[in-house]
């Protein structure tokens, strides 16, 4: 169980002085040793970006060739002061994925260590910006995705579980999480039958899953509408990115205050984690390679979707 860590996270980004710096502190306690912190700024706001990688017994930091996986936390921000008081139903992404850094990182310091490296990031803002969307107001970002993936998606990552609270839509009405189609340069690939096995293990129900669409894996800023960030990831990386979307029943906004559900995340976090143990030993398969250079060689590159386009 991943509860007592999602609390303690909690504890820390709840606040109005949330920082990666009290993550920091509370991470090299229990065991860490390589956190990366950066600031990025634009236009007078700022967010403090956040990169933990946790070595793996035969991971590629140890020398080894063991798969690496990435685990981001996608968000506008962890809080909209001063419009709300508090942590807000955004920031969910954020504290999952780092509540499961810290249960590997605890993991690893009782001997119990995974396989692969894990690299886990996200950002820290606790005063984020809202914005206008339909059918619920989104939260806004404090600097633009460009930089947040630059900042987030590591080359050594050779896959991407991107965890993004995805609550203001009509389209998964059930309080838990889902997985989307795996996405790679362009492709929407049909969705990964280990990810889903390990899904309905560890929640002990059937899978859930979440539809996309071609324009959600293209950039933002080109104009077209996107659901929301989860696989924003896509258009910076090769590797395959499968996004977890923390769900409601009803539509939530995304800068609604006391909308977080501690069960809902640790479900996420907890599958996350099976999900590294699998990948880096080799058991765990995000999408077919045959089929992918198969369907490449009869209809070719769809990386123009990775770019703004013409």
């Amino acid at each position: 169980m991943v509860n007592k860590q999602v609390i303690e996270v909690f504890d820390i980004l709840d606040r109005p002085d949330a920082s990666a710096d009290k993550i920091k502190e509370l991470f090299v306690e229990r065991g860490a040793d390589n956190i990366q912190i950066h600031e990025l700024s634009k236009n007078g706001r700022k967010t403090q970006s956040i990169k933990i990688k946790i070595k793996g017994k035969n991971g590629k930091s140890s020398g080894g060739s063991a798969p690496t996986l990435g685990i981001l936390g996608r968000l506008g921000g962890l809080g909209a002061r001063p419009a709300m008081e508090g942590f807000v139903s955004d920031g969910d992404g954020a504290l999952a994925s780092l509540s499961a850094a810290l249960k590997i990182i605890e993991m690893n310091s009782y001997g119990d260590v995974l396989e692969g490296d894990v690299i886990v990031s996200t950002h820290i803002c606790p005063d984020a910006p809202t914005q206008e969307h339909k059918p619920v107001p989104f939260m806004g970002n404090p600097v633009d995705m460009e930089m947040l993936n630059e900042a987030e998606v590591d080359e050594e990552m050779d896959a991407i579980l991107s965890i993004d609270t995805t609550k203001g839509n009509r389209i998964v009405n059930h309080n838990g999480f889902a997985i989307t189609p795996t996405v790679k340069e362009g492709y929407i690939l049909k969705v990964s039958e280990d990810l889903m096995e390990i899904m309905q293990t560890s929640t002990g129900e059937l899978p859930w899953t979440f539809p996309i669409t071609l324009q959600d894996i293209t950039p933002y800023g080109n104009g077209l509408y996107h659901v929301n960030s989860i696989l924003q990831p896509c258009t910076h990386t090769s590797a395959p990115v499968v996004g977890v979307a923390i769900t409601t029943q009803s539509m939530v906004p995304g800068c609604a205050t006391g909308a977080t559900h501690a069960d809902d995340v640790e479900e996420t976090s907890r599958f996350v984690i099976e999900v590294a143990k699998r990948f880096g030993e080799g058991n765990c398969a995000f999408y077919d390679k045959d089929e992918f250079e198969l369907m490449k060689k009869k209809y070719g590159s769809m990386a123009r979707f990775q770019t703004q386009g013409e």
